[in-house]
């Protein structure tokens, strides 16, 4: 699976401290929900980069990253 290129997923975050803190947090979600078979083709964070760029991440999302962020 090729990655999505940096001005894509920009196009989704407001910042790149946001696109990290937001895959992180999705890759570990998907971690915790996924047994470990699945992720010998794709990463969980590079599965969660292509979510983020495909908007399949939501603006709630982001949201809630940057509040969790400034606590």
């Amino acid at each position: 699976m090729k990655q999505p290129s940096l001005d894509v997923l920009m196009s989704q975050a407001d910042s790149k401290y946001t696109l990290v803190v937001a895959a992180a947090k999705r890759a570990r979600v998907l971690m915790n929900n996924m047994d470990a078979n699945e992720f010998k083709d794709t990463k969980p964070v590079s599965r969660a980069l292509v979510e983020i760029a495909y908007g399949k991440i939501n603006s709630d999302f982001f949201e809630k990253v940057t509040t969790d962020a400034t606590r």
